[in-house]
């Protein structure tokens, strides 16, 4: 039986020269009372019962529970199982939701000077491209007419609808590539933090550089696919018109909406494959499928749980800086009193950038950390990948660290 603290078994024997009491064996004497050994008296006590010794307690007795086998407190730590082994900001083992957050957060705060460095810095491009898109190329919302038809007042709807979008163009473009970059160099950089290793910046700049073209055919692809979902869901209502058409514009929309949440889990394991793995995309998104199956409502959970995180901290943020900005600036509080449509100025839209850029600086981290990590976790599940990460965080006996240091490697 193995001696190794920890694992020793209750019922291991004991050794050549003792029994269970620890005290030396007596040597037996021969038929006539005679040897090497003294004689023992006839009169002895009765046998009594050994009992272990008052500084080790007996484990609690376990029952049995039905479907799970014997079940109950587990025993001593002295007993138990040693704990997975933990290089870096998560155990080596299959993850709890909790333990994925956490695991995130410990990024941010373990390596916080690589991470805010890349966070922030493409949280400070894409606000000041929306601060001057917002100025600039945003057209002013035209003025609207309550006496309209119903069929006119749909009209103006889309017409400032579609300004707004061409005059936004610029800034989604800008905030696309910035949150691109951002992902690829948080998923290097969480990837070595699941080792215990460092990661500079220009390292991760140096590792991710190759694979953000095919990133940006990726999320162009998905982005078009979900787009084109919901245009064929509300397209038949849209041609229908009318109520009849209206009703089915919702029906088609919902229906369209779900599809695509559907194949947005499905796929959502597809840019740390296609980062760690270094896959293409077509293959990036098959091993996302396969990474998934069995577990979308899991991943589905775990990831609406940190948006609905992401979306409390964000008004936690935006909600005082928006409060600050209208009291600042004078014409929007006046428009706001006044009821007509408030014009913000510079100063508005620099105080809640600077509201948007905390928010995001905190917010891109915690985002990638968690697809990051279910991606580990999806494959600790079904590929053993924590052999794998032993080995590479060159944990003893494991056998070899191997050259590379990813986790897809």
């Amino acid at each position: 039986m193995n001696d190794t603290p920890g694992w020793t078994s209750p019922g291991s024997a004991p050794s050549d020269d003792q029994d269970g009491t620890g005290v030396p064996r007596p040597a037996p004497a021969d038929a006539n009372g005679s040897g090497s050994a003294p004689q023992w008296s006839k009169d002895q006590p009765p046998a009594g019962q050994w009992s272990p010794p008052t500084d080790r307690t007996p484990p609690p007795p376990r029952t049995p529970v039905p479907g799970q086998g014997w079940g109950g407190p587990p025993p001593n730590a002295h007993w138990g199982r040693p704990p997975a082994a933990k290089p870096g900001v998560i155990p080596l083992r299959p993850l709890g939701m909790g333990e994925i957050l956490d695991g995130a957060v410990k990024t941010l705060r373990t390596y916080w000077r690589t991470v805010l460095t890349i966070s922030v810095t493409v949280a400070v491009v894409s606000q000041i491209t929306s601060i001057l898109a917002q100025r600039y190329l945003v057209p002013a919302a035209p003025a609207t007419n309550p006496d309209v038809t119903p069929a006119e007042a749909l009209e103006q709807s889309l017409d400032s609808a579609q300004s707004s979008l061409i005059g936004l163009g610029p800034v989604l473009l800008v905030t696309l590539m910035a949150s691109l970059v951002c992902a690829a160099l948080l998923t290097v950089v969480i990837s070595r933090a699941v080792l215990g290793r460092p990661v500079s910046l220009g390292s991760a700049w140096q590792e991710a550089r190759p694979r953000l073209l095919q990133l940006l055919g990726l999320t162009l692809l998905l982005a078009g696919l979900s787009a084109a979902l919901v245009l064929t869901g509300v397209l038949p209502g849209l041609l229908l018109g009318g109520a009849a058409g209206a009703a089915l514009v919702l029906l088609g929309g919902v229906g369209a909406l779900a599809v695509a949440a559907w194949l947005m889990i499905r796929f959502s394991l597809a840019s740390p494959a296609l980062m760690l793995e270094r896959q293409g995309v077509i293959p990036s998104l098959k091993r996302s499928a396969k990474l998934v199956q069995g577990s979308w409502w899991r991943i589905f959970g775990i990831t609406l749980l940190t948006q609905l995180l992401i979306f409390v901290f964000a008004m936690i943020i935006a909600i005082p800086f928006a409060i600050i900005a209208i009291a600042v600036d004078g014409d929007g509080f006046s428009g706001l009193l006044s009821g007509s449509s408030p014009t913000f100025g510079w100063p508005f839209l620099i105080i809640t950038g600077i509201g948007s850029v905390i928010t995001s600086a905190i917010t891109y981290p915690i985002s990638a950390g968690v697809t990051v990590l279910l991606y580990v976790d999806q494959r600790i599940r079904r590929e053993a990948l924590d052999l794998e990460l032993a080995r590479a965080a060159g944990l003893p006996g494991y056998g070899p660290t191997p050259g590379d240091h990813t986790v897809g490697g």
